[in-house]
């Protein structure tokens, strides 16, 4: 559908679980966490229905997400589902890659179509750091195990952090032979991440290149619909993506909503208004009302985030919470 800016919403994230099997410093808290009540998330059910009716209007692209989504009982099956749905093209998903060498021939054999995988460093030690949890060979194992089955849709996503995880050298030598796309996202400023200073993607692209040459941008009929702008290095097989929401704002070309685990439709990243989808349906609204509600709420979708603006017009949730 189109909204009243003119852009065409063709992509729902769609948040599966506030929980998580890490504690990565800027998305939660070490201990302490609140989470949602097993009746507060929205039941698979309820997701197929949402999605559903998003698809007749004219969402194409579902990824799943967290918390980690790969924690949550009955994903398979549920990506099956999604896949069989009249109008989805594409179910992808964002992982911190932690139980995903144990599942990755099951997400194959039910249609997934691509993953997102956190990983802000190839130092062990870096990753025990922020993520406070020693499961770094795990992730890789996960990484290496999708690429080995034959996934072509694989992207890294990295968040460089000033003084801690800012030395992004083997993660790009990662790709020199590998087909993955290798995306640093700027540092969003939500909950926990306010207490952590971002390196600027500018000043990564400038030491990118003094080291291992010029990026050469990618035409844009090679990348994929997105926010990220991709490029090449002489000599490597994969690309790399810059998302600076920040430094170069793409509202303009936004095409997402998110649904949150639980079951609370966001319009825009930053800001706190959105439609209780949950409430309508264990309500008791139809198909053709509820249909009408998110049609109302999706074209009402905001201008622009107000991250670079007063602080009060920002949603309060964490990241974990919102679901990326």
């Amino acid at each position: 559908m189109i909204d009243r800016f003119n852009r065409r919403i063709e992509y729902v994230r769609v948040s599966l679980t506030d929980r998580c099997n890490l504690r990565c410093r800027y998305c939660m808290p070490e201990s302490g966490v609140t989470k949602l009540a097993h009746s507060e998330i929205l039941t698979y059910e309820e997701v197929l229905r949402v999605i559903r009716l998003l698809a007749r209007l004219g969402i194409k692209k579902v990824r799943l997400t967290g918390g980690e989504p790969l924690i949550r009982m009955g994903i398979v099956d549920l990506i099956r589902s999604i896949k069989n749905l009249d109008g989805i093209e594409r179910v992808v998903m964002t992982t911190n890659g932690v139980r995903l060498a144990s599942m990755a021939e099951q997400l194959i054999d039910a249609g997934l179509d691509g993953i997102n995988l956190s990983l802000d460093t190839l130092d062990g030690k870096i990753f025990q750091a922020i993520s406070r949890r020693d499961c770094f060979d795990r992730v890789l194992e996960g990484l290496n195990k999708i690429l080995s089955l034959g996934m072509r849709d694989v992207k890294l996503n990295c968040v460089p952090l000033a003084e801690i995880n800012d030395d992004v050298d083997d993660l790009i030598e990662l790709i020199r032979d590998r087909d993955v796309k290798l995306r640093f996202i700027e540092l969003m400023p939500i909950g926990l991440a306010r207490d952590f200073k971002g390196l600027p993607l500018s000043t990564l692209r400038d030491r990118i290149e003094q080291k291992f040459g010029r990026l050469m941008p990618i035409d844009s009929t090679e990348a994929q619909a997105g926010p990220a702008k991709y490029f090449r290095l002489n000599g490597f097989v994969g690309a790399i993506g810059f998302i600076d929401a920040l430094e170069d704002k793409f509202c303009s070309t936004c095409n997402r909503v998110r649904l949150t685990a639980e079951g609370f439709l966001k319009l825009c990243l930053s800001a706190p208004a959105g439609l209780d989808v949950k409430r309508l349906m264990r309500g008791g609204l139809d198909d053709e009302q509820l249909m009408l509600r998110l049609s109302s709420a999706i074209y009402n979708k905001p201008l622009e985030h107000a991250f670079d603006g007063a602080i009060e017009l920002n949603d309060r949730r964490r990241m974990y919470q919102v679901g990326g």
